[in-house]
């Protein structure tokens, strides 16, 4: 017989039961501890295929391209025009040469020689410029030193072009042998800047020169000697070939055509090379002063007013290496790169261009994806960022903050924040940007009043407080990372330290947002630490639990925190993670106020911004009260029974109510029985509930009846019925129809059948006819289907993540022999339930 045909056989009895909410409804509610959390982590998504980005330095390296194209052009046309003076004409045609021609070749050769000076030099003067700090341009033992060699090698370049590319050659080699030394070289580099001894950039050469030899005075000086020189040898070169007075050398007919010839080509040379030179000025002047391509391209990377400079730097590394080198060198650079190289550098003026760079890059949407990747496969430069993170030289902080902002942002990518824990020591120097520093009072029975105490007052800890945290936050997404985390040596103390907030933080509207986000973000580290699964999260919730100010600071929040409600639910989420172990249900219980402020927020007004926390308030004293003999003794003495029932009735409790309850009748023992028999009095409420509800409410409500409905005999159970208006062949309906539609156990509600085949023995054990009723509506055979499709997702009371803890006493297959065996009126066989 059908539900449907049974129920029009009896004429008091009907029944409208909705089907099991779908899939997609049910996922509106948040997954909790009682259901295993199947979900991906938001961590692991995909994310969406961003168009490609232009990078704005494009337009910087393909400038320095032209710039170095003209460059050449110029150097090679005067070289040629070198060979052609001195080989040919002061060579071979020296004593023909009229007196005005030989001083014109002498002269146009000076001012060739000093413009190659001027050019050779003006560009390390360029880069000497670019310093904010060392503004002496010739302070420098490098510099004089590369601006030398630069000068010497260029005139051997123009006098033998075979040895200079068999030098070229040479060099080659030496950079591919340096190369198979690249972990040396990097951990050389790794080095910070010696304190002992003078470095390169520190020597002064010339004292008290400061203000005389600035760097952009000496490559203004050079820049318009190169510019004067190039417009001496026009005017030379026009006043030559446009007179063609070439003195004796025209007079002789033998030598007249081949010496005129070399004149007009010496001086075409000449002429070529400065109107090349000057058009490589003018197109400067053009696009850096007129098009002002520098701040533009600045302001497109975001760099702000102090990232003029690194961009200007940026330009000419790229030129130096098209001049240096191919001219399509300068094309590979891009500034990630180019920050990258600064920031392992040992200059600290380099190392803080390179920081700024990163953390510009790495903040911003548009490129922090590519800069993210590119930080995240270079090892040495995670090393780095990790290593400054242990500075804590004031005159350090930004490039320090620089660097733990950058590390925040790559601990945010889940491979980018395995590389990171796995950098050895990371984990102590994430550590020591939470200064932090416990006084304790004198007195020998109890913990003192507990302030943190810096040593620099103006250095902002605040700031690095708060992003080692956030670090902290993103890190702890992975699981062996929050391993690595409760193994690091004093870490969770600390955090744990930041998670007091005393009336004070918590009341007043003037504490400053620093605090309020540093006690927040401790929380939500503690909280993802105390969920985490398997043995590693076991020992974490031991040592957080273990920890003597972790209960008691999270009792403070709960008591004064209510104008901070994210602040009370994420302590109380810490409590309900914490209480997956016995021990820490039995601290969490007897720490004095805990329970009854859980209480309180549970049962406070309905306020929009108060619901997130009254439900994880509901769910933490659920599971306090969870096998928990001891708790639930503490609950029933503040006589808090009755608001629970009265709780049953508001749609925002009434989960968690039942939830409370329905542990509160399995746990707290015999002594209690006179506290609890007024659960029976609800019975309307959750019969209705199991008649019409659906999803989480239904399972909850046929829960808390098999151990409410334990406190009536059977006469009490037919009286209640019978004022409530129902009749036990409806409620069995229900329970049929309830098996009926979880063919298979569901996720969202993995104890519905256990609960209903719990209601259904006892119905069938209090009133033996109520068997034949079930045996009328199809029972039997729903039984034997629920044999095999069972799964260990019924076999446990909670969940961490998808793993099961505390497993019930009683299988689903004793369960369903019994109630078979009841079935055919066999009662001699235990229920076991």
């Amino acid at each position: 017989m059908t539900v449907k045909s049974f129920a029009e056989g009896q004429s008091s009895i009907h029944l409208d039961i909705p089907q099991l909410q779908k899939e997609n409804e049910s996922t509106i509610s948040p997954a909790t501890i009682f259901e295993p959390q199947t979900s991906a982590s938001s961590e692991n998504y995909i994310s969406p295929t961003l168009p490609a980005v232009s990078a704005p330095e494009k337009k910087l390296t393909l400038f320095a391209l032209h710039l170095a194209i003209l460059e050449k052009m110029a150097t090679g046309l005067g070289t040629l025009g070198f060979i052609w003076a001195t080989v040919v004409l002061l060579g071979g045609l020296a004593s023909t040469l009229d007196k005005t021609d030989f001083w014109f070749i002498t002269i146009i050769l000076l001012i060739e020689g000093a413009r190659i000076f001027s050019r050779s030099h003006e560009l390390e003067w360029q880069h000497q410029s670019t310093w904010s700090i060392a503004d002496a341009g010739i302070s420098s033992f490098r510099a004089l030193r590369s601006s030398s060699r630069a000068l010497v090698e260029s005139m051997k370049d123009k006098l033998s072009p075979v040895s200079s590319a068999t030098r070229k050659q040479s060099q080659h080699s030496r950079n591919i042998s340096k190369t198979t030394d690249a972990t040396n070289i990097t951990e050389q580099k790794l080095r910070r800047k010696p304190t002992r001894i003078w470095t390169s950039s520190e020597v002064p050469i010339v004292p008290y020169a400061g203000r005389v030899f600035l760097s952009r005075n000496v490559s203004k000086i050079l820049y318009w000697l190169q510019l004067l020189s190039a417009i001496a040898c026009v005017v030379l070169s026009l006043m030559k070939l446009i007179k063609r007075n070439f003195g004796d050398i025209a007079k002789r007919d033998t030598d007249e055509s081949n010496g005129k010839a070399a004149l007009y080509i010496f001086y075409a040379l000449a002429l070529a090379e400065a109107l090349v030179v000057l058009t490589e000025k003018l197109y400067w002047e053009w696009k850096v002063v007129i098009c002002k391509l520098l701040e533009g391209v600045n302001e497109e990377c975001d760099l702000g007013a102090s990232g003029t400079n690194s961009t200007l730097r940026f330009f000419y590394d790229s030129y130096s290496r098209c001049i240096n080198g191919s001219i399509f060198d300068g094309l590979g650079m891009d500034m990630v790169t180019f920050a990258m190289d600064l920031l392992s550098s040992n200059s600290p003026q380099e190392q803080l261009i390179g920081a700024r760079i990163l953390r510009q890059f790495s903040s911003k949407e548009r490129f922090s994806d590519d800069t993210l990747q590119k930080m995240g496969t270079t090892l040495p430069v995670i090393e780095r960022l990790v290593e400054i993170l242990n500075w804590k030289d004031p005159h350090e902080k930004e490039i320090r903050v620089s660097a733990a902002e950058i590390v925040s942002k790559l601990a945010g990518k889940k491979q980018n924040s395995l590389r990171v824990a796995g950098i050895p020591a990371a984990m102590e120097s994430i550590s020591s940007l939470l200064q932090t520093n416990r006084s304790l009072s004198s007195t020998a029975d109890e913990i003192g009043e507990r302030k943190i105490v810096f040593d620099h007052e103006d250095y902002g800890h605040w700031t690095f407080i708060n992003l080692g945290l956030l670090i902290l936050k993103k890190l702890a997404h992975d699981h062996d990372n929050c391993g690595k985390i409760g193994n690091t040596r004093g870490l969770l103390s600390k955090i744990i330290d930041f998670t007091h907030a005393d009336e004070r933080i918590l009341k007043d509207s003037t504490v400053t947002t620093s605090q309020v986000l540093t006690v927040k973000r401790s929380l939500k580290v503690i909280k993802m630490l105390a969920s985490t699964t398997g043995t590693t999260g076991k020992n974490l919730r031991r040592e957080i639990s273990e920890i003597v100010f972790t209960i008691s600071n999270i009792r403070d929040i709960l008591r004064h925190g209510e104008k901070k409600p994210e602040l009370q639910k994420l302590g109380i989420e810490i409590l309900t993670s914490l209480a997956q172990d016995n021990e820490a249900t039995e601290c969490i219980g007897g720490t004095g106020g805990v329970l009854k402020e859980l209480l309180n927020i549970f049962f406070q007004g309905v306020q929009e911004e108060q619901r997130d926390v009254k439900i994880v308030a509901g769910e933490a004293l659920a599971m306090l009260v969870f096998e928990s003999k001891s708790n639930c003794r503490r609950i029933l003495k503040l006589n808090v029974v009755e608001r629970l029932l009265e709780a049953l009735e508001i749609p925002l409790l009434h989960v968690n109510a039942g939830r409370i309850l329905r542990n509160l009748c399995t746990y707290s023992g015999p002594e209690s029985f006179n506290q609890l028999k007024g659960v029976t009095a609800v019975a309307p409420t959750v019969l209705k509930a199991i008649l019409s509800g659906e999803g989480k409410v239904q399972e909850v409500m046929v829960g808390l009846a098999v151990h409410a409905f334990k406190f009536m005999t059977a006469e009490e159970s037919t009286a209640l019925f019978q004022r409530a208006g129902f009749r036990e062949a409806k409620l069995a309906c229900a329970l049929v129809e309830i098996l009926r539609s979880h063919r298979n156990p569901h996720v969202k509600v993995p104890r519905m059948r256990r609960f209903a085949i719990e209601l259904a023995i006892w119905m069938m054990r209090e009133k033996s006819t109520n068997a034949q009723i079930f045996r009328d509506l199809g029972m039997e055979e729903e039984l034997e289907g629920v044999m095999d499709t069972t799964s260990e997702l019924e076999s446990f009371n909670i969940f961490s993540g998808t793993i099961g803890l505390s497993r019930h006493s009683t299988t689903i297959h004793s369960l369903v022999e019994t109630a078979l065996m009841l079935l055919k009126n066999r009662f001699d066989q235990p229920i076991g339930y």
